[in-house]
């Protein structure tokens, strides 16, 4: 089949080689130049359009950048996302797209917004809403194991246009996902709702984190492990881990878009208003907590991890600095270590905030992935690991399992 990939950027690219993977001819465009041993990639929009069976379009609905959620954002004004970019996108493509072609949206947008603002651009082919369920860090992996795969139709039929796309995905898939299919509305739904709904729950056990620091003689690991294995009332296992707040480019800036719909459709209530204000209220905790050992052994701060997971680049929505924003509210300005964006070898003596843990991040992966220091940490130091997994038996340094108060 012959297939066009519409925006190469954080993980356009590799989705594209993805679907290469399946024995498909794919060209993908970007406005900037890209390298790819796998497919064509070109910078003309129309080598990636006319002729081909289907094009996927991936381009981002962003939010001004102080919405990401690196920052307090709750004094802010609501704000729906901005869908300029690809409203031009789509317009340039109903231009060039043949009528037997087939054009999947994969950008997140709010609840109604596909049926009033985009899906009437495309008047010369035929239209899917289509979101992917992606994470940074293990876009390749996430692209052929998906947990499910979201298509949404005018009508919400699973014939005709929808069929031609399942069946497209089932050459690629190195699993068996579920497909969630039905109308616009549907998927723009289980799309946002999905990500809000991983926000509550880091929310709720960041909550009860803050309580065993509070009332003492509680491992929160205990507590939550018990509640991620009850399946039968409650959830799953994922997400159910304490330890650093919601990030990412995603999760923070959907539940401020969605407090503008809340808001614009007068529910007279704000869920996601409570799911943020909760985020930055744990963060800041988690500062104060941090200044007072500083204070205590009369040492620096030291951020062990500032992209909003590990292994990726991104400071989008990243919990490691809103922590820094409320240390540095107090005048503690946190030594910054990231092997990506910033690269610091040390050595330092510092109270350590590991921030980031592969192995808790990508344990869903199946891969081993490692924990590893990212500078010299000399004697002396305290460590405090919101993941709980580092040793205590390591005598070089005090070791505070941040939710274990036992």
């Amino acid at each position: 089949m012959k297939v066009g990939f519409v925006g190469l950027g954080k993980l356009g690219l590799i989705c594209a080689e993805e679907m290469w993977v399946g024995n498909h001819e794919v060209t993908g465009y970007d406005i900037n130049d890209r390298i790819s041993d796998k497919i064509n990639v070109v910078t003309d929009l129309n080598l990636a359009v006319s002729g081909q069976d289907i094009v996927f379009v991936a381009v981002q609905t962003p939010h001004h950048p102080e919405y990401d959620g690196s920052k307090p954002t709750s004094h802010l004004p609501n704000k729906d996302f901005n869908y300029d970019q690809v409203k031009q996108v789509l317009t340039e493509i109903n231009n060039h797209a043949e009528s037997h072609a087939l054009i999947v949206l994969i950008s997140t947008v709010l609840p109604g917004t596909v049926r009033r603002e985009l899906a009437p651009i495309i008047t010369n082919a035929n239209f899917i809403y289509n979101p992917y369920l992606i994470a940074m860090g293990s876009i390749a992996w996430d692209m052929v194991n998906p947990e499910m795969v979201i298509i949404g139709t005018n009508d919400g039929s699973e014939t005709g246009d929808a069929r031609k796309l399942l069946d497209f995905y089932k050459t690629i898939m190195e699993n068996d996902p579920r497909y969630a299919v039905g109308t616009y509305e549907e998927a723009e739904s289980i799309k946002i709702f999905y990500n809000t709904f991983i926000s509550a729950k880091l929310s709720l056990v960041n909550m009860i984190q803050d309580v065993s620091l509070k009332i003492g003689h509680m491992n929160v690991d205990i507590v939550t492990d018990a509640l991620a294995k009850s399946t039968k009332r409650i959830m799953g296992p994922q997400y159910m881990k304490a330890g650093m707040g919601d990030g990412g480019a995603c999760h923070p800036r959907d539940n401020i878009a969605l407090r503008w719909m809340a808001e614009e459709l007068d529910l007279g209530y704000d869920l996601f208003d409570s799911i943020m204000n909760a985020r930055e209220k744990q963060a800041k905790n988690m500062a104060k907590f941090l200044i007072n050992l500083a204070e205590e052994h009369d040492l620096p701060v030291l951020m062990h991890g500032i992209a909003y997971k590990p292994g990726v680049p991104y400071l989008d929505g990243s919990y490691s600095l809103l922590v820094s924003h409320y240390l540095n509210e107090k005048g503690f300005n946190p030594i910054m270590i990231d092997p990506l964006s910033h690269p610091d070898p040390g050595p330092y003596k510092a109270v350590v905030l590991l921030a980031h843990s592969a192995s808790t991040t990508y344990h869903y992966t199946n891969q081993n992935y490692a924990d590893e220091m990212y500078c010299e940490v000399l004697p002396g130091s305290v460590i405090v690991d919101p993941w709980r997994n580092f040793s205590k038996e390591n005598n070089d340094y005090t070791v505070i399992h941040y939710g274990n108060t036992r």
